[in-house]
């Protein structure tokens, strides 16, 4: 009995969630009404907010599981120091290719930029035990590197899914960690 129910919370908030991304490819998160959620997810208005406290309470939700789930994603893989950068910076990309709905809704459709600060924020901490280490510079210049860094990575990530992901994750984490390491001084980009 306790499985039949957990199976049933399961699919409850697994549509609840897949109706707010889809009602988000169309309209802002401040256009969308409970009762509009509820109606594509075909569930009821009392057993969506005995899971949610309203529709931000779900995006919210749904975000801290990306966000979850990316930074188990990326902890899976050990790399040598050398790779190290660009192999999780393709991991990363990976993952956004595998949740490439989502990510695509979350990063360009929703004009909030709570997903985008939260991706920044897990890439920041990736970078700094990555990259940050192989380059000295002074601890308190690295907060505005990393920063840098990781604000024209997350527009290039936004360009490359609103244009079909026209480049590889490897092709384009080659290009963020030539940028991020080189600058444009080399000319291979």
């Amino acid at each position: 009995m306790t499985e039949k129910l957990d199976r049933r919370k399961k699919y409850t908030r697994m549509v609840l969630k897949d109706s707010l991304i889809a009602l988000l490819k169309s309209k802002p998160l401040s256009a969308i009404t409970v009762k509009e959620i509820c109606s594509h997810a075909d569930i009821n208005r009392s057993t969506f907010y005995t899971h949610y406290k309203d529709h931000y309470d779900l995006l919210n939700k749904i975000e801290e599981e990306i966000i979850a789930d990316m930074n188990v994603y990326l902890n899976e893989h050990n790399f040598g120091q050398k790779e190290k950068s660009l192999q999780t910076t393709k991991k990363l990309l990976e993952y956004i290719v595998s949740k490439h709905d989502i990510c695509y809704t979350l990063l360009i459709k929703n004009k909030d930029t709570s997903f985008e600060e939260r991706v920044m924020e897990v890439a920041r901490g990736f970078l700094i035990d990555n990259w940050m280490d192989d380059h000295e510079m002074d601890s308190s210049d690295s907060n505005y590197i990393s920063t840098f860094i990781i604000s024209g990575s997350i527009h290039v990530i936004k360009y490359w899914l609103s244009h079909n992901m026209d480049k590889t994750p490897q092709q384009i984490a080659e290009i963020i960690n030539t940028i991020a390491t080189n600058g444009l001084g080399n000319g291979n980009c």
